[in-house]
């Protein structure tokens, strides 16, 4: 099971040294996989969740794939419908050749409606549209000269040149914790990225209904690859009502053998607490992966210890 970190590209504190802080540190640590946050744009209702400044996702992996060497560099997630799929092709086997293979698209619907209204794309469609985007963005990484008709996208005759590095394409995560979030996982991704869930739900509900609608699709299975918020406690938390992720060292090396016994691909670790108000500096955060690297999990053998 390997661990990745979701890095804060937004917020009082951040810029391009912290943004780069954030990367090496990942990097230097062992850890697997960054993944940043995506608004194209930034509306009040997406600022009260991810204050300004906000660093545009692509553009910050590019310049962190020049930054790093050996780390997988992802999308957690990208908001789809916001990006027509021929740029969203283009930009991710650019980047994925660029970066040599290492690049990992995350996608969603998003939540924020203001979002939408500003780029005037229709926010009760949002679904459909990353359905149809998906399929589209499918076609440009296995056609050379693509052909697509869609209801909404339709192109002839695209030259899709440079291909992405990794064959048939980079690694396809579905984010959202939802019915229809999961079906799109087991109809069009290669992996179900699930934001914040209990173990104790992944394993008694979502993980069934994700193997049951992908074998109603007649696909190979899905992985699963879930984030889950990190958040270190001195004393332990009571095991009935804690969060997954939140308590002791012990706790959460609990959870993650949890995790990885139910066959987790990839487990992000979160230490955005949801209000910014009671977020640290970036230095207390490298602090806590630093100790989850030295206490909780050994990232050379993708273990826990």
């Amino acid at each position: 099971m390997k661990i990745g970190i979701n890095l804060p590209n937004f917020g009082p504190g951040m810029d391009a040294q912290t943004l780069l802080g954030w990367a090496r540190t990942i990097e230097d640590l062992g850890y697997d996989l960054l993944l940043v946050s995506d608004h194209v744009a930034l509306t009040p209702d997406a600022a009260g969740r991810s204050p300004e400044p906000f660093y545009e996702a692509f553009t910050s992996l590019a310049w962190l794939a020049g930054q790093t060497s050996r780390i997988e560099i992802g999308t957690g997630v990208v908001i789809m419908p916001h990006r027509h799929p021929l740029l969203l092709a283009r930009m991710g086997a650019t980047l994925d050749q660029l970066s040599g293979g290492r690049f990992v698209l995350g996608v969603g619907v998003g939540w924020a409606r203001q979002g939408y209204q500003a780029l005037n794309v229709p926010y009760t469609s949002r679904g459909r549209l990353t359905d149809e985007y998906l399929a589209a963005l499918r076609r440009l990484w296995s056609d050379g000269r693509a052909t697509f008709r869609g209801e909404t996208v339709s192109f002839t005759s695209v030259h899709s040149a440079p291909m992405p590095h990794r064959q048939p394409s980079p690694p396809v995560w579905i984010g959202g914790n939802s019915l229809p979030a999961v079906r799109r996982a087991a109809r069009h991704g290669d992996a179900w990225h699930p934001l914040w869930p209990r173990a104790d739900w992944l394993q008694q509900v979502a993980v069934p209904t994700l193997r049951k609608l992908t074998e109603e699709e007649g696909r190979p299975p899905v992985q699963l690859c879930p984030r889950i918020q990190v958040s270190l406690t001195s004393e332990p938390l009571p095991d009935a009502t804690r969060q997954t992720g939140h308590g002791t060292t012990e706790q959460l090396r609990d959870d993650l053998r949890t995790l990885e016994a139910m066959g987790c691909a990839y487990v992000i670790l979160d230490t955005d607490p949801g209000d910014q108000r009671l977020r640290g500096t970036a230095q207390q955060d490298w602090r806590t992966l630093e100790t989850i690297a030295a206490q909780v999990v050994d990232l050379a053998t993708h273990t826990v210890r």
